[in-house]
């Protein structure tokens, strides 16, 4: 349950710098959104998602987000 929580946490993260960034682009600020994209939020929160993603697939995490003790 609680990667489920953390990868829903990231995302809204995410969801939230990708608003900023369309403002951005909207006001015209096309330096500053591609600053953003490249050294800013955007980036640290795409990179927090990914590094969710990878530890769950080398930690073989289930569907729910706990360890599977089992063989197949």
């Amino acid at each position: 349950m609680q990667y489920a929580r953390q990868v829903q946490d990231a995302m809204e993260r995410l969801n939230q710098s990708l608003a900023r960034l369309r403002t951005m682009i909207k006001r015209g600020d096309n330096l500053e959104a591609i600053r953003f994209m490249e050294e800013g939020d955007l980036r640290e929160c795409y990179e927090e998602l990914q590094n969710i993603i990878n530890i769950s697939q080398t930690g073989n995490y289930g569907a729910r987000g706990v360890q599977n003790t089992r063989p197949l």
